[in-house]
């Protein structure tokens, strides 16, 4: 058993549950401070106003960025609460944020007086300026559109400036009503449907806003508070708190889908293997879900619904049927929509766990066997461990058994594919590289008070002693990264793919109830950013990520997406480097492989396919602008369905790659084109609130999915190129090193099955 460290985050006796593969809360979550206000008589109760007060004092004191709560502060939390509420500009004007522009500097006070009636006041005026403008755009579906005059609407408006004057931001409604007009015509509806679909989704947006109540403000100001210290630290009110664990376990029960709320938009962000939703054949990432109906019920339009909603819906009993109206992702916004019908199932442990395929590449006449392990998650069942379950399950243990079958099948090499993989137990990083090293340092972490931690697998011997890759990509985060890192540091084995995220922070859940003087009045949950991880080398995986040995084309928005993207995330700093021995060195090997991929690649079909979409999604997101002539949008669409007949007919009738077999997903599956952005972890595995966990499998946090999506064309099919020539690369590894003794001695020194084989 390896050790355990314990993270102590406070100074005073407070328990800390450091969370483990839990994504960050993103968005206005209900909260159960006191019973609901009705959003009319939106106004901030006591408990709430304490509640402020004691998770400032934990915040300006244990904070691993501790920052005081002062009138610099203020005016972040100022920003970033008229950020929260309207992002893309949609909604204030310039006047209304000048109006409470005498209070950018006074929101520290407003916390410490116990008295938050200016940012209840700055929501108040929210909800009235979010009415208007939907009574706005219902006054419009009264009139007519001209869809043959040339004029665009903007698609990415976050860096816009707030409109100056009201006929300026009506004239952004028109367009904004107008796109919402065209898109169903495009997809084929007539007038009178389209006003009547419209008119009643705008109703919606109303009646949806109209159920927010003093619990759902308090957790916005909250954050926005919380994110302006570090991207990371959120607050979570009483109901989020109870709920956080069940919830995220429930997500991934019913049909297996992750749901991500963007913009009017419900995406599916991650499917499960195995689950309803994966078997059906007919949902993948990106996808749009605009309505969702119980049996053979009608459909329930759910375009603009709050996610918690729609998520309410989509679950229920083992065995039910569920219908989901679908956009689907990669199909443009006026795409056809698709119906999916699915039967409700309990997604088992097992179809989340990891995976392995082989891979054949031959090389010269000799056929070399990449054995690929697909981790999800760095998953462990804390309960069953505590428990003294013999079988507990972890990855580290379905890895090493894997491991053992992939050696009778006598395999060359060997792929651990992290790709989207955003973290979990760090516990299971450390046991996972010991998997591939005798013995020694895995990581570090440094708590706010400098003290530092090294923390080590300490069982002697390796799972297994061949040469091995890792595949990362931007969504790998957290965990994945200190895996990935060790195996660098230590020359273990080569890392292959794109940037990871650059998560290097560790979060606790600090309980605010135990500040409260009544049983009866809780105060919710603080996730705060406590300690840093380090390399063994010295450096972290904070900000930067893991660069990559041998680069495969980029395919995320590393701008938009990723620890970097944040304004003020902590920065790149290094530490002193701990005591290891390197396993090997594989320096010699970096030059000629990196110089056979790019000789290869030039002359793949499907390479040159992946090029060309990464550029035309570079352009589109360039452009940030969308026609509004109907004509233009229909020579666009029909662009795209002749560019995708033509390129599956170039590819069917291509000769083939370097595998005698089609590249297929781990699992023995067809791999299908999926955005490149972070994974959840299992939740049925996760560990159970008060147990100890070191990682918070942030993995990359949600923000900017958007961009991630516009890159669903450039990753369509890419799963299968990539994870193709991951295999080519570790197969021209193993010939170097068979043909090499003297670089295979340096590379492995003590791989006695490579060398002379």
């Amino acid at each position: 058993m390896k050790k355990h460290v314990f993270i102590a985050a406070l100074a005073f006796a407070m328990s800390a549950h450091v969370v483990t593969a839990q994504p960050d809360k993103s968005g206005p979550t209900v909260a159960s401070i006191a019973p609901s206000t009705p959003a009319s008589q939106m106004k901030p109760v006591a408990a709430q106003t304490q509640a402020a007060v004691w998770a400032s004092r934990v915040l300006g004191r244990y904070h691993y960025k501790a920052v005081p709560l002062d009138d610099a502060m203020s005016s972040k939390i100022f920003d970033n609460y008229f950020e929260a509420l309207d992002s893309e500009k949609l909604y204030f004007v310039q006047a209304d944020v000048d109006q409470f522009a005498p209070q950018r500097n006074k929101l520290d006070d407003a916390i410490n007086s116990e008295n938050l009636t200016v940012p209840f006041a700055i929501y108040n005026m929210y909800q009235q300026r979010f009415t208007e403008r939907m009574s706005y755009a219902r006054e419009l579906l009264k009139g007519k559109f001209d869809f043959t005059t040339d004029e665009t609407l903007q698609l990415d408006r976050e860096k816009a400036p707030w409109a100056k004057t009201e006929d300026e931001i009506r004239d952004l409604w028109r367009k904004r009503v107008k796109n919402d007009w065209l898109r169903l015509k495009l997809a084929g509806k007539e007038d009178k449907a389209i006003r009547e679909t419209l008119d009643k989704r705008y109703e919606n947006y109303v009646s949806r806003i109209k159920k927010l109540n003093n619990e759902d403000v308090f957790q916005m100001f909250m954050n926005a508070y919380a994110t302006a210290i570090e991207p990371h630290t959120n607050y979570l009110g009483p109901r989020s708190a109870d709920n956080f664990d069940i919830s995220m376990r429930l997500s991934l029960e019913g049909i297996g889908a992750v749901l991500q709320s963007r913009d009017d938009y419900t995406l599916i962000r991650e499917i499960v293997p195995g689950s309803p939703a994966d078997k059906s054949g007919k949902l993948k990432v990106g996808d749009r879900i605009v309505g969702v109906a119980q049996g053979n019920a009608p459909f329930t339009d759910v375009l603009g619904w709050r996610l918690d909603d729609v998520v309410a819906l989509v679950r229920g009993e083992k065995g039910s049927t569920v219908r989901l109206d679908v956009i689907p992702g990669d199909g443009g916004p006026d795409a056809k929509h698709v119906s999916v019908t699915m039967v409700r199932k309990k997604i088992s442990m097992e179809e989340q766990a990891a995976k392995k395929s082989i891979i054949k590449v031959k090389d010269n006449g000799v056929e070399r066997r990449i054995g690929v392990i697909s981790l999800p998650t760095f998953y462990l069942d804390f309960e069953a461990r505590r428990k003294g379950d013999k079988d507990f399950r972890s990855a580290t243990r379905d890895v090493a058994r894997i491991l053992g079958e992939l050696k009778k099948d006598k395999v060359d090499n060997v792929l651990i594919d992290l790709r989207n993989n955003g973290g979990g137990s760090l516990i299971e990083a450390i046991e996972l590289t010991g998997l591939f090293i005798d013995k020694g340092p895995v990581v570090m972490q440094r708590t706010a008070e400098g003290r530092v931690e090294v923390e080590s697998d300490t069982t002697p011997g390796l799972a297994w002693d061949g040469p091995m890759g890792v595949l990362i990509n931007r969504g790998s985060a957290s965990a994945s990264e200190i895996f990935a890192a060790a195996i660098q540091d230590y020359g273990r084995g080569l890392v292959i793919g794109e940037p990871s995220f650059g998560k290097g922070t560790v979060q606790t859940l600090i309980d605010l109830d135990r500040f409260s003087q009544s049983e009866k009045v809780r105060y919710g949950e603080l996730k705060m950013t406590i300690a840093q991880f380090f390399r063994i080398n010295g450096g972290t995986t904070q900000l930067r990520g893991v660069t990559p040995d041998i680069k495969l084309p980029v395919l995320s928005d590393l701008e938009n997406f990723g620890e970097s993207s944040y304004d003020n995330a902590l920065p790149w700093v290094a530490i002193k480097p701990a005591a290891y021995l390197p396993a090997g060195d594989l320096k010699e090997l970096i030059g000629p492989l990196q110089k056979r991929h790019e000789a290869r690649i030039a002359k793949d079909k499907e390479f040159q396919f992946l090029q060309e979409d990464i550029s035309e999604v570079l352009k589109l997101r360039k452009e940030n602008a969308i026609s509004l002539n109907e004509a233009v949008r229909r020579k666009e669409r029909d662009a795209q369905d002749t560019r995708a007949k033509l390129r599956e007919a170039r590819l069917a009738g291509a000769t083939g790659t370097a595998s005698d077999e089609p590249a297929r997903a781990p699992g023995g599956k067809e791999a299908r084109g999926k955005v490149p952005e972070a994974t959840k972890p299992a939740k049925s595995v996760v560990a159970l609130r008060g147990q100890p966990r070191q990682d918070d499998g942030l993995q990359a946090d949600e923000r900017n999915l958007q961009a991630e999506l516009a890159a669903e064309k450039a990753a369509k099919d890419a799963k299968d190129v990539l994870l193709q020539e991951a295999a080519n690369i570790l197969a021209d590894e193993v010939g170097m090193l068979k043909t090499d003794t003297r670089m295979a001695s340096r590379a492995m020194p003590y791989m006695a099955s490579t060398r002379g084989n």
